[in-house]
């Protein structure tokens, strides 16, 4: 793996573990102790771990606590790929509705190689990214932007998706569990995605691999509202996410399409 992605695979393992020792990462990962130690220090200075002696211990949730400027740099290696492969499986000419969220700013980025398209926003972020963009019609749901998230919800969030009609849904997801199904952590986002699953042809979750496992506080619907999902390759990793390759296998046999990039 490229530095980039061992920095992300390091932070899950050390999130995962609460406590990870140097000797333990290294062995994971095929690589030396001391590149394990420089790239603890790398994501110390980023404020995602603390270094202790023989190791480094997490220092922020993994469950989605923070606001979007406070996780936009987590995983950005993962969530590039993330974006690039949820954007590849939409074909130019589509409407898109693009929800909130870290990745689906990613998503928004690489959707500008498969123009043209039509795509609706529900956030300040995704809709900076796409404006002026050449052959993209850009449309913002109204409603109230959510402080921190700068996600678009309430009633006039609602009323805008019940007046129209997409092809395609690009659901960002705050947990994703067997049992429990897709879930967030807000009412309002929680009510904004069931509105878009209700008014698309078709549902592509994406989320990374840390919201496997995860019961958010607000139910969206069972995991077959969705077509297909895709996340990052590490969820098939036991050893970084144990709930990862159960909430797969549940995924699958709900008649969802998985794919692990």
């Amino acid at each position: 793996m490229d530095a980039a992605e061992r920095l992300d695979v390091t932070l899950r393992l050390v999130q995962g573990a609460d406590r990870a020792a140097v000797t333990e990462l290294a062995a994971r990962l095929g690589v030396s102790e001391m590149t394990v130690r420089r790239d603890l220090d790398t994501l110390e200075r980023r404020g995602l771990v603390r270094r202790v002696h023989g190791g480094a211990v997490a220092t922020r949730s993994r469950t989605g606590a923070g606001g979007f400027a406070d996780r936009a740099d987590w995983s950005a290696a993962v969530k590039d790929r993330l974006g690039a492969a949820v954007a590849a499986l939409i074909e130019p000419g589509s409407r898109v509705l693009l929800d909130a969220g870290t990745t689906t700013v990613h998503v928004a980025r690489a959707l500008t190689q498969r123009v043209p398209l039509s795509v609706t926003v529900l956030s300040l972020q995704t809709a900076a990214c796409l404006a002026d963009q050449p052959q993209i019609e850009l449309l913002i749901a109204g409603g109230r932007a959510r402080p921190g998230e700068q996600s678009l919800v309430g009633p006039l969030a609602l009323r805008t998706l019940e007046a129209l009609a997409f092809d395609v849904f690009v659901m960002s997801i705050g947990g994703v569990h067997g049992e429990y199904g897709w879930s967030e952590f807000s009412l309002d986002d929680a009510a904004v995605k069931q509105a878009g699953i209700a008014q698309s042809d078709r549902v592509l979750a994406v989320a990374d691999a840390t919201k496997l496992g995860v019961r958010a506080f607000s139910q969206v619907a069972s995991l077959a509202a969705a077509h297909e999902f895709v996340t990052d390759r590490s969820a098939s990793d036991s050893a970084i996410h144990p709930a990862g390759p159960p909430t797969l296998d549940a995924l699958r046999e709900a008649g969802v399409v998985v794919h692990a990039v």
